[in-house]
């Protein structure tokens, strides 16, 4: 059976089909966008991830790295967005990244290490399963 080709990710349809935390997939979802308002789970802290952002996005599900759930409020590049990475058994363990139109950005990772770049961020989430002992 032939695969179809992924959506590019701004015309991915929005599915509203509530799904529960065990249930969102490891890898990028590619023919939809899974929006937090689906989450049936969901914290606050992630329902709330654009609140702030020009035209306040809901925050649509990425993927998994590791134990972590990362979310996006906003667009994936040239824009304003936050990113949010919460641990699958616990998601008041999460941590947040902060990207700007200009490509910089900002946030702090589960090892205590404020990054400017989105890659290391998430190369942190990868390196940690959870928060570091003695936080």
């Amino acid at each position: 059976m032939a695969v179809p080709d992924p959506f590019p990710v701004d015309e991915r349809p929005v599915d509203p089909t509530l799904v529960h935390t065990a249930d969102l997939p490891p890898t990028p979802v590619r023919d939809r966008t899974i929006p937090v308002t689906a989450w049936v789970e969901a914290p606050a802290a992630a329902v709330k991830l654009g609140a702030d952002l020009p035209g306040a996005p809901v925050a649509r599900y990425i993927r998994r790295i590791g134990p972590w759930l990362l979310w996006r409020a906003g667009p994936p590049t040239r824009g304003d967005a936050r990113y949010w990475a919460g641990h699958v058994d616990d998601t008041d363990d999460a941590w947040t990244f902060r990207l700007g139109p200009e490509g910089g950005g900002e946030g702090l990772g589960p090892s205590g290490t404020v990054h400017v770049r989105f890659r290391t961020w998430k190369e942190d989430l990868r390196d940690h399963h959870a928060r570091s002992a003695g936080e």
